[in-house]
């Protein structure tokens, strides 16, 4: 089951990714981590069988038959070739490249999947509805949004992106998807505004015959595929040689609404053997200033960098950190309200 981090909202995975949001503008969290724990026996996995194996223990209900249509469907040779999954390693140090998909963003490793996810999850809930995804993006969750939903005749996405602030390439991307059911939207503000945005349509804009959901890291069915690449990446660095099976490995994380690398906090608490996980930020610092001094402080002035995807001042996955470290609902929502 899922639960709202600010309240008593219980949903099912399936029904969590449908929603999107909780009705109290909290975000769905496992209400316990799943019975599965890292040993030898990954190492054998390719990585659709580790996504398999992840996404069922999380998403326990969908079937395994489900799983593997989902994932089958969006890891296929087209959008996704396992051995363009690269790794850059050097002695002490490596990269895990993960801009080989369809749009050459690593939200592509989600954003394959997860309309799978939700066509999958509107069937086992009899949802007849149309279904509208609504979308904020700093610049990759946008195209990587369209290219996966395009493709689906009863869905559409509608992308809101700050005007004159992502990058030429990706604004070009999202401009030019020629789909009947794909639409992108610049906004005057920056990706704050545009996060704000979606959250409040959520929260107050109803359309009969239409559900709203969104493809943001607001929503589960973003976060739990994302896990996969992580433990994937250990089981690569012991089975090319360069660590040994349970050797602790750091990984830094480029960070703006913090899905990323809340992934990996949870391939962590999961067993993956994960030493410390470094926040990286740029000059929108809020997130390095809230890990040195334990206050989290929007109110700062905004900085437009050459790496727009982490111009960002209100991470949202921060909230499902909080209730995990706590587990204290009403805390969390005392915390998000003040």
């Amino acid at each position: 089951m899922y639960f709202s981090t600010r309240g008593d909202e219980r949903l099912t995975a399936s029904q969590a990714i449908i929603k999107g949001l909780a009705s109290d503008g909290g975000l769905f969290i496992f209400d316990k981590l799943p019975d599965i724990r890292y040993n030898e026996d990954f190492l054998k996995l390719d990585y659709k069988s580790l996504a398999k194996k992840i996404l069922k223990a999380f998403l326990d209900d969908y079937t395994e038959e489900e799983i593997a249509y989902c994932v089958d469907s969006a890891y296929n040779d087209k959008a996704f070739n396992e051995g363009e999954l690269s790794f850059d390693l050097a002695d002490s140090f490596g990269f895990l490249n993960l801009y080989k998909g369809p749009t050459f963003a690593f939200k592509d490793m989600a954003l394959q999947i997860l309309p799978y996810l939700l066509s999958v999850a509107k069937k086992k809930n009899n949802i007849k509805e149309y279904n509208v995804i609504l979308t904020a993006t700093s610049g990759d969750t946008g195209s990587a949004a369209l290219c996966g939903f395009s493709a689906l005749s009863d869905i559409s996405v509608i992308v809101l992106y700050p005007h004159q602030a992502i990058s030429k390439i990706q604004e070009a991307q999202m401009l030019s998807f020629n789909s009947d059911n794909a639409f992108s939207m610049a906004v005057k503000g920056n990706f704050d505004d545009c996060q704000r945005a979606v959250k409040d349509i959520f929260n107050t804009v109803k359309v009969e015959g239409v559900s709203l959901s969104s493809a943001n890291s607001i929503n589960i069915g973003r976060l739990i595929p994302q896990i996969v690449y992580y433990v994937y990446c250990y089981n690569h660095l012991v089975n090319c040689g360069k660590i040994k099976f349970g050797d602790k490995i750091n990984v830094s994380v480029p960070t703006g609404n913090f899905v990323n690398i809340l992934a990996c906090y949870i391939a962590k608490m999961i067993g993956t053997p994960i030493n410390h996980i470094i926040c990286s930020s740029n000059k929108n610092n809020v997130l390095t200033d809230f890990f040195k001094t334990g206050q989290y402080n929007a109110n700062r002035p905004f900085y437009v960098t050459n790496s727009p995807s982490m111009d960002i001042l209100i991470s949202s996955n921060l909230e499902r950190l909080l209730y995990l470290m706590t587990y204290d609902k009403n805390y969390v929502n005392e915390l998000m309200q003040s």
